[in-house]
């Protein structure tokens, strides 16, 4: 029967991304009332799956980039002998089990998976994409409910705000008194779970001396800076390695 698992033998190498989007959440949204355009309670159930993920799933990713309903994971090394199957497959649903356990779903939770071969100097330009992403992702959703607010149909609104530059969006919302570059930052910029060492000095009982340590800890950073920016852009040269 191993004969016909056509695509359990298909492996990469490390680095690569693993990119997880949320199937047909909009119906998630509806059945758990939450706020548009965007929710805090969505947002920190969100990181609390990068989190485990980060922590606690056995992929080991050095970290975990999401917004909205999309979460990225950054492997520099790879279980499962690099099976891209059996990443895909842990991912996401390991995701799904953590998010039903954040949100306290009674109905099922499913995300797509997809790994991308990466190398360092790649991943940086990834994650700027993926900002960018989430600033568009941000414009659409304060306008598409603002139009919505106007009396439109939600698919009246997708079709007007369609192809839309980003610039109009802005005055748009602008016009209506709502400043987007002021709304929270984990609205326009997205959320990063990362692991931190750092050393801590301890005590040795039995041989009555001070010891020093490395210990490691996930940290949650809803306050990241525009990548595109220096300062972003020496944040992410740093986060995944870069010279």
């Amino acid at each position: 029967m191993e004969n016909r698992e056509l695509f359990a033998s298909i492996t990469t190498v490390p680095p690569v991304i693993v990119r997880l989007d949320g199937r047909a959440f909009h119906r998630l949204a509806h059945m758990l009332g939450l706020a548009k355009p965007f929710d805090g309670r969505f947002s920190h159930a969100m990181s609390a799956v990068c989190r485990s993920l980060v922590a606690d799933s056995g992929l080991s990713p050095e970290f975990a980039y999401t917004f909205s309903d999309e979460i990225s994971l950054y492997l520099p090394k790879l279980p499962f002998s690099g099976r891209v199957e059996k990443i895909d497959s842990v991912a996401s649903s390991f995701a799904a089990s953590a998010l039903t356990l954040a949100l306290e779903c009674a109905e099922p939770i499913a995300f797509d998976a997809r790994t991308i071969p990466a190398t360092p100097d790649y991943c940086v330009e990834y994650l700027v994409n993926r900002q960018d992403e989430a600033w568009r992702n941000h414009l659409n959703g304060y306008c598409q409910q603002a139009l919505i607010a106007d009396g439109m149909k939600p698919r009246q609104a997708a079709a007007q705000l369609k192809g839309m530059p980003a610039n109009e969006l802005h005055d748009l919302m602008h016009a209506r008194g709502v400043n987007l570059a002021k709304t929270p930052a984990w609205q326009r910029r997205g959320v990063l779970v990362y692991k931190k060492t750092a050393e801590k000095v301890g005590f040795n009982p039995i041989t009555q001396e001070k010891v020093r340590a490395i210990r490691s800890s996930v940290s949650i950073d809803d306050d990241l800076p525009l990548f595109t920016s220096p300062e972003g852009q020496e944040f992410l040269k740093k986060l995944v390695g870069c010279p």
